[in-house]
């Protein structure tokens, strides 16, 4: 058992070593090519593509072989000062409003936004794009009387930060979970992707520079295609331990 993971691991590392120093689209080689140059069995090596396909750094083309995926959309988390800062991600962003409508915020909304079920929120479905691409389904619920004139035009241009600005809403931070999931049959269509696909499921509540709750969002965004990376300053604390701040704070990033 262990000789036959080492070897796996060692198709592996050779895999990620091609997708590495190779560009998007560059075909690796077939299996039988590199059952020889690396003698292992022809199931090792499909294991080992298959893993990587599983994560997105493979794409196979039916009749035509496997190649080396794009990159993926990569989030930057920066440790700060008792929180991380969080740049903005690679790639060209934009968004496609799927719905918006003034509802009320519901019990599980707005203990959230420590709202009454009864309050008027903004509920805003939205599709974000990477350079044309579909990437993330976002849902958004904003206290309708954070920003009781909030426009369609508002959810599709620019940063949305900038537009509660617009509108005398200073956000100074958020609270931001993320953890594994699969998308539905109505979220792959939107994304792009099959059904059961791996995915990320971000959760975020941001607090306004009065302590208001001004926004609880959802996101669903693509596995194959984004990456979240983190990184850490390291410091002393006084009793001489590591101290890893793991607080998320900081403009939208998405």
């Amino acid at each position: 058992m262990g000789e036959a993971i080492l070897k796996r691991e060692r198709v592996r590392d050779y895999l990620l070593e091609l997708i590495e120093t190779h560009p998007a689209g560059a075909p690796i080689p077939a299996e039988r090519v590199l059952c020889q140059q690396l003698s292992v069995s022809r199931p090792t090596v499909r294991s080992a593509v298959e893993e990587l396909v599983n994560t997105g750094l493979l794409v196979r083309q039916h009749g035509r072989g496997t190649f080396v995926a794009r990159a993926k959309i990569t989030q930057e988390m920066v440790s700060g000062t008792g929180s991380m800062s969080l740049p903005r991600a690679s790639g060209t962003w934009a968004s496609r409003v799927l719905e918006h409508a003034r509802i009320p915020a519901g019990a599980r909304v707005g203990r959230r936004l420590r709202l009454s079920p009864a309050a008027e929120i903004h509920y805003i479905a939205r599709l974000r794009l990477v350079d044309d691409e579909p990437m993330a389904l976002e849902h958004l619920h904003v206290p309708a009387a954070v920003a009781p004139s909030l426009t369609l035009h508002d959810m599709e241009s620019g940063d949305f930060y900038d537009r509660l600005r617009e509108h005398g809403v200073h956000v100074l931070e958020a609270v931001q979970s993320i953890e594994p999931t699969v998308v539905n049959e109505s979220e792959a269509s939107l994304l792009g992707v099959p059904v059961l696909a791996p995915a990320l499921l971000f959760e975020r509540l941001t607090t306004d520079a009065d302590g208001r709750q001004v926004e609880y969002v959802h996101s669903i965004y693509r596995g194959d295609r984004y990456r979240i990376m983190s990184r850490l300053t390291l410091g002393a604390s006084p009793r001489g331990t590591v101290d890893v701040q793991a607080r998320i704070g900081g403009s939208d990033p998405f």
